[in-house]
């Protein structure tokens, strides 16, 4: 018998109805109408310990992967919130829709298996929220609806679905605290225009709004096609390398790069056995014979449809370039010679602590005083920055635990228990701490997060973030000021039971940790993985 926990009050009653149960099933979506989406997480914490302390076998449901019903891969906040069920003691994760309906139902059991056996292979490592005897019904707490008491910033990245006059007073009553200007986007004097209106918005508003610059970094892409997309098919060699002039393009047989410094010293750091991930790892080659330094042929490993200026990530190698290209020299004078002075300033793609240097090196130059030079911020995004912290943290006053990049470079699956050694070092080190990418993604399209959306959004907070990030929500997203509220609203509840869960990381931590291999070997996984049967999965054909 197995109960599903989708009223408040079954938390009143809980120990009645575990007394005839031998199973329980967190049950989030009606739940999370009934108490209100973002009381959800701290009361699936109570039922799971409760119902683990009574022998129960556990399951947690509903909005698990529910981007899978669309994508064939899940989101960084629902790998995140999956992982966290399985800490705190989940005997099952549950598919629904993704799984009766959706367009990727196979695809939606393998990575919830992945995310799984992952979390598993370190849940030694991480202490319980919750210890000793626990009251479920303090899961019907009244709801925290002042919001003067949040510590939590929200941080708005701006765009066209928010950089207008008539939406920055907006944004900042919504509960934008800093507004971060993506250097990826700065042409044609959008920042000229936007960045005196923040100011004095917040000035006649009276609030305290602060601004990050985000400095793009090197970015690393494939060049043009020649004529149409290229398929790479799985065993196929191609020959990869520097466009050799401005008519080497992509075709079949040949990929190339343009020739900036930056992809020329990404080529010649590849060795045979290098992965090269493209389109954020959607489709991956491996080098088998190095033919140059400009020159390489590589053998399709994972392939698929491949279209211009497609983003290329390579994990396993610290590529030896400078960390400000051109572009970001450029928009870094700009933003240093801002006034009032911005707050933070972020380096992309950092991978040591020179990387940081090179910034400190451009506010010298300018003769940038100490009180006017903004907290130097490095995003975390590469393996190898795991393995340098110390030395990143040492050049920095902020930190940002970048899950876009990071994600592809370490594979989604490994993030989560890495983002947590991330904030822990950086809190240890005093620094402020912010979490970004993918955090209530389906706001772009859809006015309400999802439940795993605001669980990994709370999680965050509880491991110690002093600020959770909106991209695209808020730059681009139909519904950039409901974004700003939800994150506000979780992050406030979330601050009002935090006193009441323990750390998940105690004592000193080795972040290089998070480079340790995913476990691959599935016959190890003891999660089961619950699927719900429709159209889309219970045909003779599809069963097996």
């Amino acid at each position: 018998i197995c109960p599903k926990i989708e009223k408040p009050q079954a938390l009143t009653n809980i120990d009645g109805i575990i007394a005839k149960s031998e199973a329980l099933m967190v049950a989030r979506g009606d739940l999370g109408v009934e108490l209100g989406v973002d009381r959800v997480p701290f009361a699936q914490k109570l039922l799971i310990k409760k119902a683990k302390d009574a022998g129960l076998f556990v399951i947690t449901a509903t909005q698990m992967v529910e981007s899978m019903i669309e994508q064939p891969v899940p989101t960084r906040a629902e790998v995140s919130d999956l992982q966290n069920a399985i800490w705190d003691g989940s005997d099952a994760v549950m598919l629904s829709g993704e799984a009766a309906s959706g367009k990727y139902p196979l695809e939606a059991v393998r990575a919830e298996a992945a995310a799984a056996l992952e979390a598993e292979s370190v849940k030694d490592l991480l202490m319980p929220r919750i210890v000793g005897d626990v009251c479920v019904d303090e899961g019907n707490k009244l709801q925290e609806m002042d919001d003067s008491k949040r510590r939590t910033k929200v941080v708005a990245s701006l765009g066209p679905a928010s950089w207008s006059e008539e939406m920055i007073p907006k944004m900042i009553e919504a509960g934008t605290d800093i507004f971060r200007l993506n250097c990826s986007h700065r042409r044609g004097g959008d920042f000229e225009r936007v960045y005196p209106l923040i100011r004095k918005t917040a000035a006649e508003m009276g609030r305290k709004v602060e601004v990050l610059g985000d400095l793009q970094g090197p970015k690393f892409r494939v060049a043009e096609l020649e004529g149409e997309p290229v398929m790479l098919n799985n065993g196929d060699t191609f020959e990869f390398g520097i466009c050799k002039d401005d008519n080497d393009n992509i075709r079949p047989g040949r990929i190339t790069m343009k020739p900036t410094i930056e992809q020329k010293a990404l080529v010649k750091a590849c060795q045979p056995g290098t992965a090269l991930l493209i389109e954020d790892g959607i489709m991956e080659v491996k080098v088998i014979e190095k033919l140059s330094d400009t020159e390489l042929k590589v053998e399709v490993v994972r392939g698929g449809k491949l279209k211009a200026r497609k983003g290329v990530n390579v994990p396993d190698v610290e590529i030896d370039c400078a960390a400000l290209t051109e572009k970001d020299i450029e928009d870094a004078e700009f933003l240093l010679q801002l006034e009032p002075p911005i707050e933070y300033i972020c380096v992309s793609f950092a991978q040591k602590g020179q990387d940081l240097q090179e910034l400190i090196d451009i506010m010298d130059r300018l003769r940038i005083p100490a009180e006017k030079r903004p907290k130097i911020c490095p995003k975390i995004e590469k393996p190898q920055a795991l393995t340098n912290i110390d030395g990143i943290i040492a050049k920095s006053e902020a930190l940002m635990v970048a899950r876009g990049d990071l994600g592809v470079e370490l594979g989604v699956d490994r993030v989560p228990f890495a983002q947590k050694l991330l904030i822990k070092k950086a809190k240890d080190a005093g620094l402020f701490v912010i979490t970004a990418t993918q955090m209530v993604e389906s706001m772009i399209e859809q006015p309400v997060p999802t439940r795993a959306e605001v669980s990994d959004l709370q999680n965050a907070i509880w491991d110690g973030s002093d600020a959770v990030m909106l991209s695209g929500e808020a730059a681009s997203g139909k519904y950039p000021l409901e974004a700003v509220r939800a994150e506000a609203a979780a992050a406030l509840e979330a601050e009002s039971v935090k006193d009441l869960l323990m750390p998940r990381i105690v004592g000193d931590v080795c972040v290089d940790e998070g480079n340790k291999l995913q476990e691959m070997d599935d016959s190890k996984r003891r999660t089961k993985v619950v699927a719900s049967l429709g159209p889309a999965s219970w045909s003779e054909e599809m069963i097996p």
